[in-house]
């Protein structure tokens, strides 16, 4: 049948106003518009949700519950890095707090008192998704509720409205949730910031935590080197968010974006790989279910003395005392932000470092066997930094992915 529309909705809690992106993308299901009978089916995954879209065209390819509201993990780590890279200078230095230094875990080893590379620290949070330098980048706007103020605003810019951020290296916190399609948004905008690109494309680096002390930052996301194509991305786990993941890649001048949330452990990048492939596929000749919308228009604004910078209208709207919020007409509807669905996330830290080891011996060198490492994820937090300290170099290839 032409046109064929799937539509396997699961049980939710009924959407009551026109979503972002177009009337499919308040499905709580999956929703594609299959050419003809013999196309292929969009691959089954282990997810609740995910988005594959078109990223030169904005085109929504396939979707599944696009909306819905998920737990980010280290997702979130994209959204704090697009919102503070134009804003702090990368050859600033930063001065870790004690808050930064106590992050944990899955930390660079930032030491309170010490002054850090502002871009050596977006090195250390897109390629070992270092929670601490997430706090760092963070309180240097000026404070740490002034840079998830800014987070915040800048997921609004870009309608990105089921985004509620509290904490911006994604760590558990009540309330904190993102949608497969606001990751989408987010993924888009990052792909048109050349900077965060060699951030998150860098496969290894130094990092100096303190005076001849020094580590390597190995990148976690084995898209990069495993998918041919692959640009890009962003792995994210929790115990209640289970697995998020953001995967680019680009063939033949076409740039796909996937965004996967609450996926099985261990399972985040190959789904996305199935994902990706269908896409290439299957592009041009689906018919789209939706559309990533564009960023609200800006304004220009003075900054610290220094000239001029771009700033969300709607910001601006915000700090010259309007009280009214701005409506806007998407694929023939009113947009309104949606509730966010709240509770508290809740950690394991034994049994998370465990299946984190796992993984990271799964991205290195997929499908190998990984059996030989899992013993490693049972180490105390206190054996990992203490461990981290006498033998840093060698210990760190093996800790990252204890929790992103």
């Amino acid at each position: 049948m032409q046109g064929r529309t799937t539509a396997a909705r699961r049980a939710a809690t009924p959407v009551s106003t026109t979503e972002v992106g177009g009337p499919l993308m308040a499905s709580h299901g999956i929703v594609v518009n299959y050419p003809s009978t013999s196309s292929p089916a969009v691959p089954s995954i282990p997810a609740s949700a995910y988005v594959i879209a078109n990223a030169n065209t904005g085109q929504v390819l396939a979707a599944d519950d696009p909306h819905g509201k998920f737990g980010p993990a280290s997702t979130m780590k994209v959204l704090t890095a697009i919102t503070l890279i134009p804003r702090l200078n990368p050859n600033a230095m930063v001065l870790a707090s004690q808050q930064a230094a106590d992050t944990e875990p899955n930390d660079a080893g930032l030491i309170a008192g010490r002054k850090y590379k502002v871009s050596d620290l977006f090195t250390a949070l897109l390629t070992i998704s270092a929670n601490d330098a997430a706090v760092a980048l963070t309180q240097a706007t000026g404070s740490f509720s002034k840079g998830m103020a800014l987070i915040n605003a800048e997921a609004h810019h870009l309608q990105a409205y089921d985004v509620v951020a509290k904490q911006p290296n994604g760590l558990p916190a009540a309330g904190q949730v993102e949608s497969a399609y606001d990751e989408a948004l987010i993924a888009r905008q990052a792909l048109a910031i050349p900077a965060f690109m060699k951030y998150d494309e860098t496969l290894s680096a130094p990092f100096e935590i303190k005076p001849h002390d020094w580590e390597t930052l190995n990148n976690q996301n084995w898209l990069l080197t495993q998918y041919p194509g692959g640009i890009g991305g962003k792995i994210g786990w929790t115990i209640s968010s289970e697995a998020t993941y953001i995967g680019l890649a680009r063939r033949h001048g076409v740039t796909l974006i996937v965004t996967i949330m609450h996926c099985t452990a261990l399972q985040e990048i190959t789904s996305a790989v199935k994902l990706l492939n269908w896409g290439f596929a299957m592009n041009g000749k689906v018919k789209p279910v939706g559309v990533l919308v564009p960023p609200l228009a800006t304004v220009t604004a003075a900054h610290h003395g220094k000239g001029a910078r771009s700033v969300p209208a709607s910001l601006a709207a915000q700090t010259s005392g309007s009280g009214s919020q701005p409506v806007y007409a998407i694929a023939g509807g009113i947009l309104l932000a949606a509730a966010l669905a709240g509770g508290a996330l809740v950690i394991g830290r034994r049994r998370l470092a465990a299946a984190r080891h796992r993984q990271l011996s799964a991205r290195a060198a997929p499908p190998a066997d990984s059996r030989a490492a899992r013993h490693a994820g049972a180490l105390s937090s206190r054996w990992s930094r203490l461990a981290r300290t006498r033998s840093r170099p060698r210990w760190n290839s093996r800790r990252r992915s204890a929790w992103t």
